[in-house]
């Protein structure tokens, strides 16, 4: 039965430090990485980054190229290369493992001095690609078409493609389900330090998310809203959305002037590194101030939708195949009814969505140290959409030990967030489900409602 009651909104931790990775967990990192090499049967991995898809680079090195284009080349002897841009190259000397650095101009901003000029194909050459027989290309794409060759599928940019082809006759294949693919992509899951270093993100987004709610008053802007969602001078990963009635005018995605009015719909999202927070709702106080129309909003959508958030939390445990947590959440909230098609569940990290175990007839299993975002998005024609995204982790006893001996303030925050889960909003929660951020299933449909919000 799920109710919209009065309830105590959810404790927030505003000051809390980022976590870095460890240099034990950097090598562990390469580590699973030339495992994976060697298992698939590769000679090197060619790995490429920019400022939005520098994820599987990052893994390694720590940092991303920002506005330049970069390359790492991991040989599966464990020798790594890095090539950079001009405004990059300083970044050599603090890579997390370490590399050899050469320079390519190419990967600069337009206009850039040019010094230094040698072709991609001299430095692949130099890198040893050209005696290698198998070479695996990552972007941050893998491609999972039914109907194509997907390892003959590359994301990178076609000058750089055609220089891996021009400078070694070895063959290439798109590699990138090594780090985010199947049951056995090494960044999957895991570990206590990396827990930890994403749990910052996750709750500083849920942080303000709850802030933001609660500035939501007839008149205040739009961008007023959008600077709350924003936190700490931090990377967002995902588009900052605080957008009040009407959505995309003029094809706009950003926060604006517009000044919010009782009875309009309102979105709001925003995500950091580890973690997202998503909320959908209308301006209003009670159900007597639905638009005409929507007057059974609650029992058409906000509750059904609450009710398959909840059955997601309870029913979600480690070992689970994702084809079967698609068809629980595909019984307890009808497709064809209720307009979803994605993925009601999917992993994230560094970036907001990294890729999903959770399809149709997926035989992939939940496994412990995956970090997981809650993302179901009904679609009924006529009706203003719900959301209530966050993130969680699922972890065995354990790396539950591991986290509390090594993270006791972290294991506190986990241990408050559980209790209100379960003793407020009467949601079963396993305890092998640790919510990273503080908002995990507290949705407020009337956004004036301050104090109200749906429990089971």
């Amino acid at each position: 039965m799920i109710q919209l009651q009065t309830v105590p909104a959810p404790r927030t931790f505003p000051d809390v430090a980022p976590v870095l990775l460890t240099d034990a967990t950097l090598l562990e990192r390469k580590n699973r990485v030339l495992t994976r090499i060697n298992e698939a049967g590769l000679d090197a991995l060619v790995i490429y980054a920019d400022k939005e898809h520098g994820s599987n680079f990052e893994y390694l090195t720590g940092f991303v190229p920002r506005f330049e284009e970069g390359l790492l080349i991991l040989d599966k002897t464990g020798v790594a290369t890095v090539i950079l841009g001009n405004e990059n190259l300083k970044m050599a000397k603090h890579s997390r493992i370490p590399v050899e650095l050469k320079h390519c101009p190419f990967f600069s901003l337009p206009n850039q001095p040019m010094e230094n000029e040698a072709s991609l194909e001299t430095l692949f050459g130099d890198a040893g690609l050209s005696a290698h027989g198998r070479i695996g290309v990552v972007g941050w794409k893998m491609f999972t078409a039914s109907g194509t060759d997907n390892k003959q599928l590359f994301d990178l940019p076609y000058f750089i493609v055609e220089a891996l082809k021009n400078s070694t006759p070895a063959t290439l294949e798109n590699a990138t389900h090594l780090f985010i693919g199947g049951d056995n992509g090494v960044r999957i899951t895991n570990n206590a330090n990396e827990i930890a270093h994403y749990e910052y993100g996750a709750n500083l987004a849920s942080t303000c998310m709850l802030k933001a709610m609660d500035a939501v008053v007839p008149g205040i802007r739009e961008t007023e809203l959008g600077a709350l969602l924003a936190a700490e001078g931090q990377y967002q990963t995902v588009v900052t959305i605080a957008a009040a009635g009407q959505r995309f005018e003029k094809a706009n995605f950003y926060p604006t002037y517009k000044k919010l009015e009782r009875g309009q719909p309102l979105s709001m999202t925003t995500g950091f590194k580890g973690g997202l927070s998503s909320r959908t709702g209308f301006v209003i106080a009670d159900e007597s101030d639905l638009p005409e129309g929507q007057n059974d909003y609650l029992d058409r959508v906000a509750k059904p939708y609450f009710a398959a958030v909840a059955s997601w939390l309870e029913t979600i445990h480690i070992g689970m195949p994702g084809g079967e947590m698609y068809a629980h959440i595909e019984q307890v909230l009808d497709k064809a009814q209720y307009g979803w098609h994605l993925n009601p569940g999917h992993l994230s990290a560094d970036e907001e969505w990294m890729s999903s175990p959770i399809y149709p007839g997926s035989a992939e299993t939940l496994k412990s140290g995956m970090i997981l975002q809650i993302d179901i998005i009904p679609s009924v024609p006529g009706y203003t959409g719900v959301s209530a995204e966050e993130s969680i982790a699922l972890a065995d006893e354990d790396l539950q030990e591991k986290i509390q001996a090594a993270y006791p303030d972290l294991w506190s925050r986990i241990v408050t967030r559980k209790a209100y889960i379960r003793d407020v909003l009467n949601i079963r929660l396993a305890d092998e489900v640790i919510p990273l951020s503080n908002t995990v299933a507290y949705l407020r449909p009337f956004l004036l409602a301050k104090k109200q919000a749906f429990t089971c």
